[in-house]
């Protein structure tokens, strides 16, 4: 038996792990006679059941993420988010994953993976949301004309590509700017002190209007979690989170339907080339 060569030799981690897994967002009360049971729940300090009877979903899920329950505007904001991303619609790629994942009888708990998988992609998805975040972040204090202006500079129209994205979360859709992505912003800048991000994002798409160019929906989203200072790592979950409902009813609409309920691509539309 050779000896493993100084190349392939695997060394011993120096790492100290930790004794046990700690948290600070849940604390459970143990059972008297069976500790793996909990008889009561807290959420950063915040009995479970007293949450259940006070508060509103919108206001726990921020005290998940934040640590503290969210003010008035705070709340409506969130909720007025939840309510514009609940369905990313029948022509989002992700929704036609659970369109085609329901026809073709896939298991019910599949479904909505299925579907939040595509929904993860960098198109219109949750991972262009964070470099969205990070964007806006870094631009926010800079006039949003000149930012416009620097940026178009850069870009290249490309032939024959109608989504071209001038930034994460600023593009067009179809060829031309995202009108309903633009009235759900409008929708949450209307709340009185809603944020300076928000605002910005308005402007900067107003600068791109001319180019047939504006809010994507991915953005929408970005601007109001730096709004309610949700962390860029989480923006991605909270994306895919927001638009799950929509997803998951869409599958659902076609599990009982027979596979003609979708189009099905024509034999004209195939190419069969000879075998050789």
């Amino acid at each position: 038996m050779t000896e493993p060569t100084d190349q392939h030799r695997v060394e011993r981690r120096a790492d100290r792990f930790t004794e046990r897994a700690a948290t600070r967002i849940w604390h459970e009360e143990p059972a008297a006679d069976n500790p793996y049971l909990a008889v009561a729940a807290r959420c950063h300090g915040y009995e479970l059941s007293q949450l259940m009877q006070r508060c509103s979903f919108p206001q726990v899920l921020f005290l998940l993420f934040r640590g503290e329950l969210p003010d008035v505007r705070q709340t409506q904001l969130l909720e007025r988010l939840m309510i514009g991303l609940i369905n990313p619609g029948p022509r989002h790629p992700a929704t036609r994953a659970a369109m085609n994942a329901g026809v073709g009888k896939t298991d019910a708990s599949h479904v909505l993976p299925i579907a939040l998988m595509v929904l993860g992609g960098g198109h219109l998805g949750a991972a262009e949301v964070e470099p969205s975040m990070r964007f806006l972040r870094k631009a926010v204090d800079r006039p949003p004309q000149q930012v416009a202006v620097e940026l178009m500079a850069q870009y290249e129209e490309l032939p024959g590509d109608p989504d071209r994205h001038l930034v994460a979360g600023f593009g067009r859709r179809f060829g031309s700017a995202d009108v309903l992505a633009a009235g759900i912003a409008d929708e949450l800048i209307a709340i009185a002190g809603v944020g300076s991000v928000l605002a910005w994002g308005r402007d900067f798409a107003a600068q791109l209007r001319e180019h047939q160019m504006g809010w994507l929906a991915t953005g929408v989203a970005a601007a109001a979690f730096c709004d309610l200072g949700f962390m860029p790592r989480a923006a991605a979950g909270l994306f895919q989170l927001l638009c799950a409902p929509g997803l998951l009813a869409h599958g659902v609409e076609l599990a009982n339907k027979p596979v003609t309920a979708l189009p099905w691509i024509s034999d004209d539309d195939y190419v069969i080339e000879d075998e050789k």
